[in-house]
């Protein structure tokens, strides 16, 4: 995994980012990345392509929330979604880790060990979901 801290967003970066939140917020949601410190933007690269990325916000010393997480189309189903949120769970042991998602999204949230809630109808006809990991390790040092 990379850190991602390029002013530029590169095309391919554009386009998982696509995956995660509408075209029409992409570059808003890069330029906070690469602008803030309580933002950090992952990638993760085969053969010098950058197949997945992850992003997270550090809410607090102990929480970060998973704000953006996709894998290229024809890299999905190989456990690289899995692979990046390990990352997290590892580079950030020390915190409570949340992510908002929709109902596509919350087995895969579900099979990497994360409590799942229902936040209910945020939007009209549409179910939102709370996941929260809550690492091993935070919970044998508390």
């Amino acid at each position: 995994m990379i850190k991602i801290s390029a002013k530029s967003i590169h095309s391919e970066l554009r386009q998982l980012l696509s995956f995660a939140t509408s075209v029409d917020k992409i570059n808003q949601e890069y330029e906070k990345y690469v602008s803030s410190n309580e933002r950090n933007l992952y990638g993760l690269e085969l053969k010098e392509s950058i197949i997945g990325c992850i992003g997270i916000e550090i809410i607090s010393s102990n929480t970060i929330e998973i704000k953006h997480i996709a894998v290229s189309p024809s890299e999905r189903g190989k456990g690289i979604g899995s692979q990046m949120i390990n990352f997290i769970c590892a580079h950030y042991s020390s915190c409570s880790i949340h992510a908002e998602t929709d109902r596509d999204a919350v087995e895969f949230y579900r099979k990497c060990g994360f409590e799942i809630t229902s936040l209910g109808e945020k939007y009209p006809g549409v179910e939102r979901f709370m996941c929260e990991f809550t690492n091993d390790l935070r919970v044998a040092n508390d």
